[in-house]
């Protein structure tokens, strides 16, 4: 049975947001890529549909959005550690945004959020479908070539959302735990499976059958071990070369 209102160990996390982030789709990468990594925070009321935040855009849409990746969530609980280890560039961490975050708060962190949980924000209700695997667009909004593979390797990746109750929401919500059915995978746990541990087989043996992870994340893993072998990440990680 689902753990309701989860109050218990790494489950005290009660939130509000910070901010609410949207941006429309430009041209971004090297060869003019779509992309919608430039938002802005927002006042107001916004409505969260099934597909994301109406007014949110999202550039290269087989990697990002849809239904199981409708809104992105970074803790601003990362943005001093950012500071210290990027100390040149540490004006890119005084705000929101810098991740291309819908949602903004402090005190929810990958080692606190679980793969499945249900929170309520305003209105709406919404899921943690996975973590996030940062692109070289991060790598181009910082002006770091290796940014995103910083980004992997720390577990400070922030994570994806899908809808299950459309509603209202804006900056100042209360964001609660209504359900934890899996509350021995907080998101830490996946990204040290899939990013530190390898080839893990017990480990990807439980992703590839975890409930509520999104479909995209379980192929992964039941794909990794198949064939006994990381997958390559240089085409998510590299900037394209200029054509």
């Amino acid at each position: 049975m689902p753990h309701d209102h989860a109050g218990e160990g790494r489950g005290a996390t009660r939130s509000r947001l910070l901010a609410v982030l949207t941006g429309k789709s430009t041209p971004f990468g090297p060869n003019g890529e779509p992309s919608g990594i430039g938002k802005r925070p927002c006042l107001g009321k916004l409505y969260v549909q099934k597909d994301g935040i109406v007014g949110d855009e999202q550039g290269d849409k087989l990697h990002h959005g849809g239904v199981d990746k409708a809104i992105h969530h970074y803790a601003f609980d990362h943005y001093p550690a950012w500071r210290s280890d990027c100390p040149d560039a540490a004006g890119l961490f005084e705000r929101p945004g810098t991740f291309g975050e819908n949602f903004s708060s402090v005190g929810l962190t990958e080692r606190n959020v679980c793969v499945g949980d249900i929170f309520q924000v305003g209105t709406a209700v919404l899921q943690v479908s996975q973590a996030r695997q940062p692109c070289w667009k991060l790598n181009v909004r910082t002006s770091m070539a290796d940014m995103a593979m910083k980004v992997q390797v720390s577990g400070r990746t922030g994570w994806y959302y899908r809808v299950i109750d459309p509603g209202w929401i804006r900056k100042g919500d209360e964001i609660r735990l209504l359900q934890r059915p899996n509350p021995e995978w907080p998101l830490q746990r996946v990204l040290q499976c899939l990013y530190l541990k390898g080839v893990d087989h017990e480990c990807l043996c439980e992703m590839a059958d975890l409930l509520f992870l999104s479909n995209s994340w379980r192929k992964l893993a039941q794909v990794r071990l198949e064939r006994s072998a990381i997958e390559d990440w240089s085409e998510r990680l590299d900037v394209p070369e200029k054509t």
